[in-house]
């Protein structure tokens, strides 16, 4: 099966974005891939805004984009287009990081005011980097994540239904298995 690396592009430690992207790196799971997350707010600060290349953190960033089939990118909206701290590593990775891969790009947001911020602030970003294919994403609400005092997660029905198809077309294209799985929830 592939290699995915699922990178979550929200600055908070808390984030429903990295919540949601662990919780369906699962299903990638189950469906056979080996999934790599990557908290980009985990990167030292430095490193991303002095641009600096060869920082080993970033090196080792680099290289998980290098060895990966497929990546998700999932990222809190602000504003209307995707988080600067994802900005800031896309802008140190190389001009074709994403050159053979196959990106299912995900987003979360307050409103469905920014239900486009995928299509036209990211999108275009990851075409430029070389995405072989970048299969449609999805923008969940806020509202449509919660979690458990346990830290379970749940994703309002229609929502993780949507998840589920997109999450499952992109595991279809890296060759997954999905057939026999239920939607997430």
């Amino acid at each position: 099966m592939a290699t995915i690396l699922s990178v979550s592009g929200s600055p908070s430690a808390t984030s429903r974005t990295a919540r949601l992207l662990r919780h369906l790196d699962d299903r990638l799971r189950d469906q056979g891939h080996e999934v790599r997350p990557l908290d980009v707010r985990t990167l030292p600060a430095e490193a991303l805004l002095g641009a600096d290349f060869r920082h080993p953190a970033v090196v080792e960033a680099t290289a998980l984009f290098e060895g990966a089939d497929g990546v998700v990118i999932g990222t809190p909206v602000y504003k209307a287009a995707y988080s600067g701290l994802l900005k800031t590593l896309l802008d140190l990775l190389p001009q074709f990081a994403l050159s053979g891969k196959t990106v299912l790009p995900l987003a979360t947001g307050g409103s469905t005011a920014h239900v486009l911020a995928i299509d036209y602030a990211l999108r275009p970003v990851l075409s430029s980097m070389g995405a072989t294919h970048i299969v449609p994403g999805w923008f969940t609400l806020d509202k449509d994540i919660t979690t458990g005092d346990d830290g379970t997660l749940t994703v309002a029905p229609g929502t993780a239904e949507a998840l589920a198809q997109v999450t499952d077309a992109f595991s279809r294209v890296l060759g997954g298995r999905t057939a026999v799985l239920a939607p997430t929830g």
